[in-house]
C-alpha cells in the first residue's frame, strides 16, 4: 500500500489538485452586484445570428427571452434594408429591450477545462469568474475541484441561482479526493465513486491508476450515469492509454496524453532518454515534445484504426492547444499584451521559471525545444482536425492559470488554435458551444440558440467569423480611414441564464483588482532575469 500511495502522489504532484490540497482554498466569490435580469421578457433586437447548429449566419433577428428561456427567434428583415417595426416581436410595458443592431450573437461558450483559480497563483474566484464571463464563457467544467468538492458545489448552486457573478459550473472531482486511505482495490474504487456521486459531483477527473482499479471506477461511474475526464499521466499511460480508457468507459480525454501512445506501432513505451526524470519538469515537457513523432503517421492503418474506434465509442477530445503554446513559442505567450493589465502579481510570479511550481519548467528552454514542439503541434492538430472531419467530438478547453495562459484570454486563444488546426470558423464556434454541451450531457439546455434552450449568449459588435481576435478582451488592432490605430471588438454583452452582463465593465473590475494589487506590492511585471525599475519590486520569483 505504501508503494501505491507513493506512486499516486507522483501522479498528482505536478497537477492542479496537489497545488490546492497543500494550501487553503481560494477566496469565495462575493454576492452578485453585476448584471441585469433575468427579466419577465427580454427582447434582443437586430442581431446577426450564429446559432451553432452548423447553419450559416443570418439576420437581422430578434430574440425573445422569458426569464431564462428562449421563447422566440424571429427574422425581422434583410441586411441593408430598414426593418418594418410591425414585423418585430412587440414589447409590453416593463419588458426589457436590448438594441444590438448589426451585432453578432452566438451561444455562450463552454470551457471544458476551467480550474477555478488557485491559492498558489493568487487567483481568487471573483477574478477568475469575471475574466471568464467577460470573454463570453457561460459554462465551465472544473476538472479536479481543486478547492474541494464542497466549495465547488456551493459555488455551483449559487451560480445556478444567479447569486454570484459566475459561469454555470460542472464539478468533476479528482479520483480519490477525500479518501481516508489510498484506493488500491476495485471494491474501494467502486465505493469511492458511489460516495462521490452521492455528494453531488457531476463526474470524475482521472490522472491514471492501476488498471483493475481504473476500470472498476470507470464502470461504476458509467453505471451511475456520470461522465469522466482523464489527463493520462506518463506514470500510468503505458498501462492504459487513451484507447484503453475509452474502451473502459472514459468519456473525454484532456490535452493529448494517451493519444500518441495508442498510436504506437513499433514500440510500447515512449522513447525516454537514460537520464530522464519525470520530477524534472523540463525533462517531462521537452520529451513530450517528441512524442507525436514517435506515433503512427497520418493516414496509416494504425492512425485510422484508433481514430475510427474512438469515434465509434462517442469519445470526446478536449485538446487544450493553448496551454502548451509557450512550449513552441515561449516569448509569444510570455509577452502577451493582456498580462500588463490583467495578470495578478502573484500569478506572474507563479508563471516564472521555477523547479517547484507546476508549469514553470523554463530551466533552459530554447530553439531546439520549440522546434520539436512545433512539429508536435502539426501532428497533434492533424489528428484533431481529422477526428472532427470524420464525425468525432472535439471541444474547447483552456486549463488556464499555468504556463503563461490567463483565464478568459487563453480560451479565445484556444479558438484561434482550433482554427489553425483546420476548423472552419463555424466549426470553431460549434466546438466552443454545442460540442461542449454534448460532452457535458447538456445539449438539450445549452450550446445552440434555439427555442426552449437557456438564454446563454455572446454578443459582440464585430464579426468573429472574420477575425476571432475581436473576442479578446483587449480587442483587435484596426487602422481606420484616417490612418489612426484603434481597437475594435471585445465582447459587448455576455448573457448567462437570462442575466445580461456588461462584459467591458467586468474587465474594468479586473483591471482595478490587478492595479490595486500592484500598488499594494509596489510591483511591476518584469521579464525573467531582468531587473525591476528603481523603487519597484521585480516580477520574478521571490
Amino acid at each position: 500500500m505504501a508503494q501505491l500511495y507513493t506512486r499516486l502522489l507522483y501522479i498528482f504532484k505536478f497537477t492542479f489538485i496537489i497545488l490546492h490540497s497543500l494550501s487553503a482554498q481560494v477566496e469565495k466569490a462575493p454576492a452578485r452586484h453585476e448584471g441585469d435580469g433575468p427579466f419577465g421578457k427580454l427582447i434582443i433586437r437586430g442581431v446577426t445570428l450564429v446559432n451553432s447548429t452548423g447553419a450559416p449566419p443570418y439576420g437581422p433577428v430578434d430574440i425573445v427571452v422569458e426569464r431564462n428561456r428562449i421563447t422566440q427567434i424571429k427574422q425581422v428583415g434583410y441586411p441593408g434594408v430598414p426593418i418594418d417595426p410591425k414585423s418585430r416581436p412587440q414589447a409590453a410595458p416593463g419588458d426589457k429591450e436590448l438594441n444590438c443592431d448589426g451585432m453578432y450573437l452566438m451561444p455562450g461558450f463552454v470551457d471544458m477545462h476551467g480550474h477555478i483559480g488557485g491559492q498558489a497563483q493568487g487567483a481568487n474566484a471573483e477574478y477568475v469568474f469575471k475574466l471568464w464571463l467577460a470573454h463570453g464563457i457561460t459554462t465551465i467544467r472544473d476538472p479536479s475541484c481543486g478547492n474541494g468538492l464542497d466549495w465547488v458545489l456551493e459555488h455551483r448552486a449559487k451560480s445556478d441561482r444567479n447569486e454570484i457573478t459566475a459561469p454555470r459550473i460542472k464539478a468533476y472531482t479528482v479520483f480519490g479526493q477525500g479518501a481516508k486511505e489510498p484506493i488500491n482495490t476495485p471494491e474501494q474504487a467502486r465505493a469511492w465513486v458511489q460516495q462521490n456521486a452521492k455528494r453531488g459531483a457531476d463526474g470524475i477527473k482521472f490522472f491514471g491508476a492501476e488498471p483493475t482499479v481504473f476500470r472498476a471506477a470507470l464502470d461504476e461511474n458509467k453505471k451511475l450515469g456520470l461522465r469522466s475526464a482523464c489527463h493520462h499521466a506518463q506514470l500510468e499511460v503505458a498501462r492504459m492509454n487513451g484507447l484503453a480508457t475509452a474502451r473502459a468507459g472514459l468519456t473525454s480525454l484532456e490535452h493529448w496524453y494517451g493519444l500518441p501512445e495508442a498510436l504506437f506501432d513499433d514500440k510500447t513505451v515512449q522513447n525516454y532518454p537514460a537520464d530522464y526524470n519525470y520530477n524534472n519538469e523540463q525533462n517531462r515537457f521537452e520529451e513530450a515534445g517528441n512524442l507525436w513523432q514517435q506515433a503512427a503517421k497520418p493516414g496509416t492503418e494504425r492512425w485510422n484504426k484508433v481514430m475510427d474506434e474512438l469515434i465509434a465509442l462517442d469519445f470526446t477530445l478536449d485538446p487544450t492547444f493553448n496551454i502548451y503554446e509557450a512550449n513552441r513559442e515561449l516569448m509569444l505567450a510570455r509577452r502577451a499584451e493582456w498580462h500588463d493589465d490583467y495578470t495578478m502579481p502573484s500569478l506572474w510570479r507563479f508563471y516564472g521559471p521555477s523547479r517547484i511550481s507546476h508549469g514553470s519548467y523554463w530551466h533552459s528552454w530554447g530553439t531546439e525545444q520549440e522546434v520539436a514542439w512545433k512539429k508536435n503541434y502539426q501532428l497533434w492538430m492533424a489528428f484533431i482536425n481529422d477526428y472532427k472531419n470524420r464525425g468525432g467530438r472535439v471541444t474547447a478547453g483552456s486549463d488556464s492559470g499555468f504556463i503563461y495562459q490567463l483565464y478568459g484570454f487563453a480560451y479565445i486563444r484556444e479558438l484561434e488554435l482550433l482554427r489553425e488546426a483546420g476548423f472552419h470558423p463555424l466549426e470553431v464556434i460549434r466546438a466552443a458551444t454545442l460540442k461542449g454541451a454534448e460532452a457535458l450531457g447538456m445539449a438539450s439546455q445549452i450550446g445552440s440558440v434555439e427555442v426552449g434552450k437557456l438564454a446563454d449568449f455572446v454578443i459582440i459588435d464585430q464579426n468573429p467569423l472574420a477575425n476571432l481576435k475581436v473576442l479578446y478582451g483587449t480587442g483587435a488592432i484596426h487602422l481606420n480611414d484616417k490612418n489612426e490605430v484603434e481597437r475594435v471588438g471585445g465582447v459587448t454583452y455576455t448573457v448567462k441564464d437570462g442575466v445580461v452582463y456588461d462584459a467591458k465593465k467586468l474587465l474594468a473590475d479586473v483591471r482595478k483588482m490587478v492595479a490595486d494589487a500592484k500598488q499594494k506590492e509596489n510591483f511591476e511585471i518584469t521579464q525573467p532575469g531582468m531587473p525591476a525599475k528603481a523603487g519597484k519590486v521585480s516580477g520574478g520569483k521571490n
